[in-house]
């Protein structure tokens, strides 16, 4: 006979599992909360679980499950009876919307979600296979999904109901659409053309402008191994079309699309394609083929490239991971770096329609906060290979400071000394999104240069290039807060290498900016500046930080935690949700590769000195790039020795934008100063999630880095190799 615990307990378990069902619409579980005055984090600690995940239950984005699901229920069960909705309003619509199908029928058909989930690897998370789908003849059932899986707040365009991408596989013979939130959608086509009109006509998958005087973005069709071979795909490209970055001509496929009258760009039918027909008014018509087993997603900006995690990615993921990068940042236009500078002009779009008031036609205008034109380069600031050049310098010449514009991040580094050597640990710290931060409200040149010559006054307003001697700049004279510093421990702010400038050069408005704040004097001797400037790139910083935090927050790091509680969320962070954690590496390989595109230099595709195609782009501005990355070097800097004020620590390698300090403990709490109170103090680096503070990058013993030291000798950087989790960094 069973005991009474037993009975109790499969009591309990019927009870749980009719909770399953029982659970009201995210929107009324999220009012519920607020109208108790709980936190998430209290739901959380009360249900034994993560914060995020109380919030992804009130987005709608997944459902709990046992033995949270009950408990759940129970709590917003009791808030009801306590906060019912006010008269007039309905709690909303059920947390599971009902499958309409075409005709009435007795009985719903069972979720088409089930049988991708049934399909998923070992140890992959199942919160997909809760989620309805709908299929292209089910558009209501395709307007409850969206209900129950986007905010409130925000709006959906009809144009767009199904989101700005979706993945395409093929299972048993059946090609399924996996779009953002759980959808899923029937393929009817049967052939790469019928794919693409089915997407142009009947799909609603696109993204809309993110400026009103911009474009909206084409659907992305992301083909998977199995739609490849389902529309007469290879798997993979030959060497020689992966070396031509496309399929010959002659595939079969290609003239299939031919046949059907639709067309390819130049690039053809490649890792990222583009397919159109010819536009109906101002409504193009145009499908972005994503192909990652033809290496469209690069291993080193979209997966890992240690352990990559797409070729094993279901469907529902992929479609997650990208949608939600679309939704955050923008549509994925190819790389990351690709993408990131494609997405300053999606938010600052050159031009706009103005009418004609006479004529009452729509013209084309400029817009006056973009980048409009092509302005000349300027010799100084273009790379070794620029047509500007040619016949210039030697075929090998190593340009000098005086003839080159080397405003780069540092890489520096040095001896301890003996009292550092006493200490038990180096501790690196690493600034968060630091290309990003550094463009935070910085003015950049926007029109063309003009050239001063005869010693100009330096305006430090004015963005551009100076060429000027700052070699006087004596750090052992800088006084911070009443205290002078140790020179000899400390980078010249003036050069990547951390070197003392022995002469005139060329440097960033920043650069020259921050040896006037410093208390010296400057003569430039000549200088190409931008009388016309703004603040170029504040919304693009701004998205990326958005962007940065929000997918932070899904990994259990939010803005509201500090110190030891920081540390402790970071050390795990990667852990809670691998396709987050693959989409924050790319969010911050978009911000560092979009500055790096403002340079971008020639592939090796058209001869030495002659033109390539980057230097055609009104966003090839290596300018630009400079003043960040002085900005990056300056600020990293001025903290460095306010931390050398307030503690007496020296940093004793910096790389990129990690600082290593010696440390009587392993944690940054051991060197970051804090006030009497407990807070950073003010101008110092601090521990953070935003962008501009810092994170713990890693902690290595004084001893290792000795036997660094002897055996790599003066070449060795310290801060490159301190890492205790090697994924730390990628893409800052």
């Amino acid at each position: 006979m069973p005991t009474e615990n037993e009975l109790l307990s499969n009591v309990n378990a019927l009870l749980e599992q009719v909770a399953q069902d029982d659970l009201p619409p995210p929107a009324e579980r999220r009012r519920l909360r607020e109208a108790a005055g709980l936190s998430q984090a209290q739901v959380a600690k009360a249900l034994d679980t993560r914060r995020e995940a109380v919030g992804n239950w009130e987005a709608g984005r997944t459902e709990p499950r046992p033995p949270q699901r009950a408990a759940y229920a129970k709590l917003l069960e009791k808030l009801a009876e306590r906060f019912p909705a006010p008269d007039g309003e309905e709690p909303g619509e059920p947390a599971v919307p009902e499958t309409f199908a075409a005709e009435p029928a007795p009985a719903a058909p069972p979720p088409a979600a089930s049988a991708p989930a049934a399909a998923k690897p070992p140890g992959r998370p199942a919160a997909n296979s809760t989620r309805p789908t709908s299929t292209s003849r089910r558009p209501a059932a395709k307007k409850a999904v969206k209900k129950t899986t986007a905010p409130a707040a925000a709006p959906v365009d009809p144009r767009f109901e199904n989101g700005p991408l979706a993945v395409v596989d093929c299972e048993d013979g059946q090609v399924s659409a996996y779009c953002v939130g759980g959808l899923v959608l029937d393929v009817p086509g049967k052939s790469l053309p019928a794919l693409v009109d089915w997407t142009i006509t009947e799909a609603h998958l696109g993204q809309a402008r993110l400026h009103r005087n911009g474009r909206d973005a084409d659907p992305i069709l992301v083909l998977t191994p199995a739609a490849l071979e389902r529309y007469g795909l290879p798997a993979a490209l030959s060497d020689e079309e992966r070396r031509a970055g496309r399929l010959k001509d002659s595939h079969k496929v290609v003239k299939q699309l031919q046949r059907a009258e639709l067309q390819l760009t130049q690039r053809g039918l490649g890792p990222w394609a583009r397919v159109f027909r010819e536009p109906e008014g101002s409504r193009r018509r145009c499908v972005q083929l994503c192909i990652p087993s033809w290496n469209a997603l690069d291993a080193r900006e979209w997966d890992k490239k240690d352990d990559p995690q797409l070729p094993g990615m279901h469907p529902a993921d992929l479609a997650r991971y990208l949608g939600t990068y679309a939704q955050r940042v923008m549509t994925p236009r190819g790389t990351t770096s690709t993408t990131g500078l494609e997405l300053m002009s999606a938010l600052r779009p050159p031009t706009r329609a103005e009418k004609n008031e006479a004529t009452g036609e729509f013209k084309r205008a400029f817009n006056a906060d973009a980048l409009t034109a092509v302005y000349e380069h300027v010799e100084c600031e273009v790379p070794d290979e620029h047509p500007l050049l040619k016949g210039k310098f030697e075929r090998h010449h190593l340009r000098t400071p005086a003839e080159m514009l080397m405003e780069e991040p540092y890489d520096w580094c040095r001896p301890l000394t003996d009292d550092e050597c006493m200490l038990p640990y180096l501790v690196a710290v690493d600034v968060n999104m630091a290309f990003a931060a550094a463009t935070n409200g910085l003015t950049v040149g926007l029109g063309a240069p003009t050239h001063l010559t005869g010693n100009p006054a330096f305006d430090p307003k004015v963005p551009g290039s100076w060429l000027v001697d700052l070699s006087h700049v004596d750090l052992s004279r800088v006084q911070i807060d009443g205290r002078t510093l140790d020179a000899d421990l400390l980078p010249s702010p003036f050069t990547p290498k951390g070197d003392r400038p022995t002469g005139p050069a060329w440097y960033a408005t920043p650069t020259v900016a921050y040896a006037v704040e410093l208390g010296f004097e400057v003569a430039p001797i000549e200088a190409y500046v931008r009388l016309e400037s703004g603040r170029y790139l504040d919304p693009w910083y701004k998205r990326l930080r958005e962007a940065y935090i929000e997918t932070m927050a899904d990994l259990g790091v939010t803005t509201d935690m500090g110190g030891q509680e920081f540390l402790d969320a970071m050390a795990v962070h990667k852990q809670v949700d691998p396709t987050m954690a693959l989409l924050l590496n790319a969010i911050k390989s978009t911000a560092k590769g979009g500055i790096g595109k403002l340079r971008q230099r020639s592939r090796g595709q058209v001869p030495y000195y002659e033109e390539w195609p980057a230097l055609k782009r009104e966003t090839w501005r290596p300018d630009i790039r400079a003043a960040v990355l002085s900005t990056v070097r300056i600020g990293m800097h001025r903290k460095i020795l306010k931390t050398a004020a307030v503690t007496g620590r020296y940093p004793v390698a910096i790389g990129t934008d990690c600082i290593v300090y010696p440390s009587t403990g392993p944690s940054p709490l051991d060197v970051l100063p804090y006030t009497d109170e407990g807070k950073p103090v003010p101008g110092t680096f601090r521990l953070g999630v935003s962008p501009g503070m810092v994170k713990h990058q890693g902690t290595q013993n004084v001893l290792w880095a000795e036997a660094q030291f002897e055996e790599a000798g003066a070449v060795f950087n310290l801060a490159n190799l301190i890492k205790t989790d090697h994924s730390a960094g990628e893409g800052e």
